[in-house]
């Protein structure tokens, strides 16, 4: 049955089933043809694994990341090497490396670099080699992904953003209702950056070199005198426009405080204005 036959809700609801069979239950012989369309929906852009509501709020959606959850459970080794015997690379069939061509207008350098399956690449992204980007990620029009950086399954990228060398964007598919980490639109990710654990980072900010933020970060506004932290169900956030830098908070009790010791944290310095979008112009001219 073609993809347009079935519909996307008789597909979420096949997914659903194979999700909730049994562990060591044969593989049964409709699995690789509806995780293909899965993937297939997936790279189209015409189902995402996050989503973003009215309301501005990020959000998983369950259904697609237990489709790939299904992907890998049912998927079995195979050699998935490239011609000659340069490389060799062993991985589930049911997700393998995804294959770009003129067509699809996505520039990806020589050199060693790897999109699985199941990702939307938009138009216009170039990737400097080597770097991966895992199943389930969505990358809008215009994003350069730089050298060894990693963009973790189902992260959300924008259009326009600059991830740049060895950069780390958190994935994540367990559990299925956790949000992703998410990169809007003309952001810039410095060198060395690690963004993880469902962080959300708002249009147009700036992460300078060597920003690390997760779930426990607390995030010092200088400009509005603030904290930002992930609170509850609520993942950090970075507001829009925002400039982050590493930054130190000394430990102020204890032991701790008689050595002068002090811990990591990212400060926001300053809003995006003029001067720092001529500081990042060169982006524009390198794609």
């Amino acid at each position: 049955m073609s993809l347009a036959g079935i519909g996307v809700a008789a597909l979420e609801a096949r997914l659903d089933e194979l999700f909730a069979l049994p562990q060591g239950t044969e593989t049964p012989r409709d699995a690789g043809r509806v995780v293909n369309q899965l993937l297939e929906l997936l790279e189209s852009g015409t189902v995402r694994s996050a989503v973003r509501g009215d309301d501005g709020t990020w959000r998983a959606v369950p259904w697609v990341k237990r489709g790939i959850l299904v992907a890998f459970r049912f998927g079995k080794l195979a050699d998935l090497s490239p011609g000659g015997d340069a490389f060799s690379f062993v991985d589930k069939d049911t997700i393998p490396p995804q294959r770009f061509g003129l067509e699809h207008g996505v520039r990806i350098v020589p050199g060693g670099s790897t999109i699985r399956r199941g990702v939307y690449v938009a138009p216009g992204v170039v990737c400097m080699p080597p770097m991966f980007v895992n199943v389930g990620s969505y990358i809008g029009a215009g994003t350069m992904i730089d050298s060894h950086a990693l963009v973790g399954s189902c992260a959300q990228l924008g259009a326009r953003c600059h991830i740049s060398a060895a950069a780390q964007i958190g994935g994540v598919l367990e559990p299925v209702n956790a949000s992703p980490v998410i990169i809007e639109d003309d952001v810039i990710v410095g060198g060395n950056c690690g963004v993880y654990e469902g962080t959300v980072v708002r249009a147009r900010a700036v992460l300078a070199a060597g920003v690390v933020l997760t779930r426990g970060t607390p995030v010092y506004d200088l400009v509005r005198e603030s904290v930002y932290r992930a609170r509850g169900e609520a993942p950090l956030e970075i507001p829009p426009g925002a400039v982050v830098v590493p930054g130190a908070r000394a430990v102020k009790g204890g032991w701790g405080a008689g050595e002068g010791l002090s811990l990591q944290t990212p400060v926001i310095v300053k809003y995006r204005d003029e001067k720092t979008d001529l500081a990042t112009a060169l982006e524009a001219w390198l794609r």
